[in-house]
C-alpha cells in the first residue's frame, strides 16, 4: 500500500504542469553538491556529571525514504510509530562511544542489535553507566552499558512506551524509574467501516481563538487510538527487576522525581480530549505519588486550556509545577492573578508562585510574585535564589535576587531586552547539588555568580565567563573566546579551579572538544574531528556590512567560489538566503549577529552548496522588520521594510564588485519561504526565488503568527498586505515551492502552496511545485533531500546563472 502511495505522489507531481515533461522518479543533484551534502557528521557529544566521559554518538545525515514511509499516526498533535510505540521522526543513532577526557582513549559500544538506532542516553548519578534507548524493528528497548564492560546489554524484554518522548529518572546506579508499553495488550482499535455519526463541535457563545494547530484529534476513533497507544505503565527496575508503579495511565507534561527521591510529581491527561488543541493542552490531574503508585497529594486537577490570544497570555490554572532542588521533597508552581489575560484583566502582579513540603498537610506557602509574566526560578537555599519574570510585549527579561517565603521584596539584578545580545550579561551557572538537582552557583557569602555569556559585540559573538558581583555590580572577565576562534562552554567542570569543557571552531576547522584550566593557564585540544567538506576548503567566508536605505545597518555572510578572481572572473550570479525577524528598535535591529569565526555545518537547507557551482552566495542576509513609532507593531509596514532589506542586500554584493545585480535569486524556509514569494511580487531585484514550507495566505492564520497578535478581523489589511497569494497576479521571475506532503507546522499546511501555484499558474507565472512525499516542516529522507538539491540546482542554473538579460 506504501508504495503504492509513493508512486501516486511522485506521479502527481509530473502531471502538475501539463504539457512539459517532469521526472517521475527520484534525481540527484550533481555529484559535488551530493558529496557534500552526505558528508559524514562529527558525533554529538554529552559529557559525564564527573567530567571522567565524553558519549559520542554517532549520526547519519539522513534516513530513507523506506523509514519515513513507514506507517505513522498523527494524534492530539504529536506522530508516532505504532509499530514501536516510539515517537517517529525524532534524532537517530547510528553507533556510540565512550571517551576517557583525561586519556582521549576511545571505547567502542558494543551490542547494539544490526539496523537498530539509539533515540536517547543517559549517564547514571556517579556516571559509571550509560543507558541508551534503543529502536529496534518491533519496539524501544533500554539498555545498559559501562565503560569496563562496554557491551550492551537489554535490561528487559519489554518494550519501552516512548510515544511523549523517552524517560528515565535515575534513583541511583542500579534502579531507575521509566515508562513501559503495558503488558497483556489487546489488538489496536479498528476503523470502523460505518461512521456510528455525525462528528460534532460546538461553540457556546465563549471567546476561544486558537492558532492553527495540525495532527489534531478528529474522531471517535482517533480518541480510541490516543488512547491505545498513549497509555503506558510507569515502573521501577532494580537490578533487572520490573517493579510496576500504580496502573498505565497517560502521562502528560510532567514527571520528575523528588530530590530525596522517595516520590514523584506526575500529570496525567484524561477525558474529555478536545479536538481543538493538542495534548498538552487536554486536561491533566497535576499528583504526588509514593514509588508504589499510591496517591500522596492532588495538586491540581486542570480542564482543557484554551490559552487567549495576545501578548504574555498564559493558562488560567495551576501550572509549571515543579521541585525545589534545594530541597527534600517541596513542589512548587505558578498561579495567574489575570485569569491568564493581562489585557482583560489588569493586577499588580501577574503571578504568584506558591509551594507546599511533604508531608503536604499544611496550607500552599507564598513564595514569591512577578510583575510579569513568571518564567523560572533559579534555587540555591533559603537565603538566596534568583527570580526570572518575562514579557513578550516589552521582550524583556528581568531577574531578581530574593529570599524564597520571605516579605522581602525582591532586588532587582538584570532587566534586559531579548533583542538587545549587545547587553545581555548571560545566564548564571547552575551546579549540581547533593540531591543530583542543578541550583545556581555562588560562593558562600551569596555575593558572586558565574556567568556565561555569548559576548554579542560589533565584532560578532565572543562568548565569555565571568564573575559577578552582587553588591557592587561589577562584572570581572575571567575568560574569552580569542579572535580567530568561536569557543563556547560546554560544561565548567570545576567552578572553583574555573577548570572547563568547551567547544572550538573557526573558518576552516570544525567544533572539537577541549579543555582549559585558567588558573593554570593550560589548554588542551580533547577531539580532532576532520573537516567534512574537502570540496568547501578554499571557498572564501567574509561577514559584511552594509546600511539600508534609512541608516539601519545590517550584516550578512558572503561565500565566493574557490579561486574566484574578482578582476578575472567578473561578478557572479548571486543567491540570496534570509529569514525575517521582527523587533521593536532600530538600535537592538541593527546589532551584529553570529560569529564570523564560525565553521559553516552544511545541512539540507543551506544555501552554501551552490558556491561550488559558481554562486556568489550571501547567507544569513538579514531582514529586520522594525516599529517605526511609539505603539506601532512591526508588520505596519512589512512590505516597505522586507523591499528595504533586499534592495540593500543587492545593492551591496553588486559595489563589492562580486555580484551581478542582473542575476539574483533569493530563498528562504518556512517564513523565509513567505518572505521569498513576497519579494517576488511586489519587487523587480529577482531572477528567481526558492521557496520551502511556507505560509502564503495569512486568512488562513487568523489569530496570530510569528510575533504578530493582533487577529486577522482586528487588521485585515495587515494580513492582506502582508499575503502574497493576495498578489500572485504581479510576480515578477521564476518561483520553485517546495513543500512537505506531511508539513506538522502550525500555520504552513501544505495546501498554502497548492492555493499559491494553482494561483501563479492561473495568472501565466513562471512557477514549480514540489510535493516531498513523506517529509514534515523540516526533511529527512535521503531520496528526497537529493531530489530538493536537484531541483534547486536546476531552477538555479536554468533562470538565473544562464537567465536571458
Amino acid at each position: 500500500m506504501k508504495t503504492n502511495h509513493l508512486f501516486s505522489a511522485l506521479l502527481s507531481l509530473a502531471l502538475i504542469c501539463p504539457g512539459i515533461a517532469q521526472e517521475t522518479h527520484y534525481q540527484r543533484p550533481p555529484a559535488v553538491i551530493e558529496e557534500v551534502a552526505l558528508a559524514k557528521l562529527s558525533p554529538i557529544i554529552r559529557i559525564s556529571d564527573n567530567n571522567q566521559w565524553a558519549l559520542q554518538l554517532e549520526r547519519s545525515p539522513y534516513r530513507s525514504i523506506a523509514k519515513l514511509a513507514q506507517p505513522e499516526l498523527k494524534l492530539a498533535g504529536m506522530r508516532i510509530s505504532p509499530e514501536t510505540f516510539n515517537t517517529s521522526r525524532q534524532a537517530e543513532y547510528t553507533g556510540a562511544s565512550l571517551m576517557n577526557i583525561a586519556t582521549q582513549e576511545e571505547i567502542k559500544i558494543e551490542g547494539i542489535p544490526d539496523n537498530a538506532v539509539i533515540t536517547e542516553a543517559s549517564f547514571s548519578p556517579s556516571s559509571n553507566k550509560v543507558a541508551l534507548f534503543v529502536e529496534e524493528a518491533d519496539g524501544v528497548y533500554l539498555y545498559i552499558c559501562t565503560p569496563e564492560q562496554p557491551v550492551a546489554q537489554k535490561v528487559s524484554t519489554r518494550k519501552i512506551n516512548a510515544t511523549s518522548g523517552a524517560e528515565i529518572l535515575w534513583i541511583s546506579d542500579n534502579e531507575f524509574i521509566t515508562l513501559m508499553v503495558p503488558e497483556n495488550r489487546e489488538k489496536a482499535p479498528e476503523k470502523p467501516t460505518v461512521p456510528s455519526g455525525p462528528i460534532i463541535q460546538e461553540s457556546t457563545g465563549k471567546v476561544m481563538p486558537a492558532r492553527t494547530y495540525q495532527d489534531l484529534l478528529k474522531n471517535p476513533y482517533d480518541e480510541q487510538l490516543f488512547d491505545y497507544y498513549f497509555t503506558a505503565q510507569l515502573v521501577r527496575i532494580k537490578e533487572g527487576a520490573v517493579y510496576e508503579i500504580g496502573k498505565p495511565a497517560i502521562y502528560g507534561s510532567t514527571l520528575s522525581l523528588s530530590p530525596d527521591k522517595s516520590l514523584l510529581l506526575i500529570a496525567t491527561v484524561h477525558r474529555p480530549y478536545s479536538y481543538q488543541v493538542p495534548v498538552y493542552n487536554f486536561p491533566q490531574k497535576f499528583e504526588v505519588i509514593d514509588l508504589q503508585g499510591n496517591s500522596i497529594y492532588t495538586l491540581a486537577d486542570n480542564p482543557t486550556i484554551n490559552i487567549p490570544m495576545g501578548y504574555d497570555t498564559t493558562s488560567p490554572y495551576p501550572r509549571q509545577f515543579g521541585w525545589r532542588s534545594d530541597k527534600p521533597a517541596t513542589v512548587y508552581w505558578a498561579e495567574a492573578q489575570d485569569k491568564g489575560d493581562p489585557k482583560q484583566n489588569k493586577t499588580d502582579f501577574m503571578d504568584i508562585i506558591y509551594q507546599i513540603s511533604y508531608p503536604f498537610n499544611s496550607e500552599k506557602q507564598e513564595v514569591a510574585k512577578t510583575e510579569k509574566r513568571f518564567r523560572n526560578i533559579l534555587w540555591n537555599d533559603d537565603a538566596f535564589a534568583l527570580l526570572i519574570e518575562t514579557s513578550r510585549e516589552t521582550r524583556k527579561n528581568r531577574t531578581f535576587t530574593f529570599k524564597p517565603c520571605s516579605s522581602e521584596s525582591p532586588v532587582l539584578l538584570f532587566d534586559v531586552s531579548t533583542d538587545d545580545n549587545y547587553n545581555n550579561p548571560g545566564n548564571p551557572l547552575t551546579v549540581k547539588n547533593a540531591y543530583g538537582k542543578y541550583i545556581v552557583y555562588t560562593n558562600k557569602a551569596h555575593n558572586e555568580l558565574l556567568m556565561l555569556a555569548q559576548g554579542a559585540s560589533p565584532k560578532g559573538d565572543m562568548p565569555y565567563l565571568s564573575r559577578y558581583n552582587l553588591k557592587t555590580k561589577k562584572n570581572t572577565e575571567l575568560w574569552r573566546c580569542e579572535d580567530g576562534y568561536y569557543e563556547t562552554i560546554l560544561k565548567v567542570a570545576n567552578p572553583e579551579k574555573l577548570q572547563l569543557i568547551t567547544s572550538r571552531q573557526s573558518i576552516t576547522e570544525p567544533a572539537n572538544l577541549c579543555s582549559r584550566d585558567l588558573k593554570k593557564k593550560k589548554f588542551a585540544q580533547l577531539t580532532h574531528f576532520a573537516n567534512p567538506y574537502p570540496a568547501m576548503a578554499n571557498v572564501n567566508k567574509q561577514k559584511i556590512k552594509y546600511k539600508r536605505a534609512d541608516g539601519l545597518d545590517l550584516t550578512a555572510t558572503v561565500y565566493l567560489p574557490a579561486g574566484y578572481d574578482k578582476a578575472k572572473d567578473g561578478p557572479l550570479p548571486v543567491l540570496m538566503w534570509a529569514y525575517p525577524r521582527e523587533y521593536k528598535t532600530k538600535a537592538e535591529a541593527s546589532q551584529v549577529r553570529g560569529s564570523q569565526y564560525m565553521f559553516t555545518n552544511i545541512n539540507y537547507g543551506s544555501p552554501v552548496y551552490w558556491a561550488l557551482r559558481g554562486f556568489c552566495i550571501m547567507e544569513n542576509v538579514e531582514m529586520p522588520i522594525v516599529s517605526t513609532s511609539e505603539g506601532a507593531e512591526p508588520n505596519d509596514d512589512f512590505i516597505e521594510q522586507l523591499t528595504m532589506n533586499a534592495e540593500a542586500a543587492v545593492k551591496v554584493i553588486s559595489e563589492m564588485g562580486v555580484g551581478d545585480p542582473n542575476r539574483v535569486a533569493v530563498g528562504g524556509h518556512s517564513y523565509g519561504a513567505f518572505m521569498t514569494a513576497n519579494l517576488l511580487t511586489h519587487t523587480k531585484l529577482f531572477k528567481a526565488g526558492i521557496a520551502r514550507s511556507g505560509a502564503y495566505n495569512r486568512t488562513l492564520t487568523p489569530f496570530g503568527f510569528q510575533t504578530e497578535t493582533r487577529t486577522y478581523w482586528e487588521v485585515p489589511e495587515i494580513y492582506n498586505a502582508m499575503s502574497p497569494f493576495m498578489s500572485a497576479d504581479k510576480l515578477h521571475g521564476a518561483l520553485l515551492i517546495i513543500h512537505g506532503e506531511m508539513d506538522n507546522n502550525s500555520g504552513t499546511f501544505p495546501i498554502q502552496s497548492e492555493r499559491l501555484f494553482s494561483a501563479l499558474k492561473g495568472h501565466g507565472a513562471i512557477a514549480r511545485y514540489v510535493v516531498l512525499p513523506y517529509e514534515s516542516h523540516g526533511y529527512a529522507a535521503k531520496e528526497n533531500i537529493l531530489h530538493l538539491l536537484y531541483e534547486c540546482d536546476l531552477w538555479l542554473d536554468r533562470y538565473v546563472k544562464n537567465a536571458k538579460k
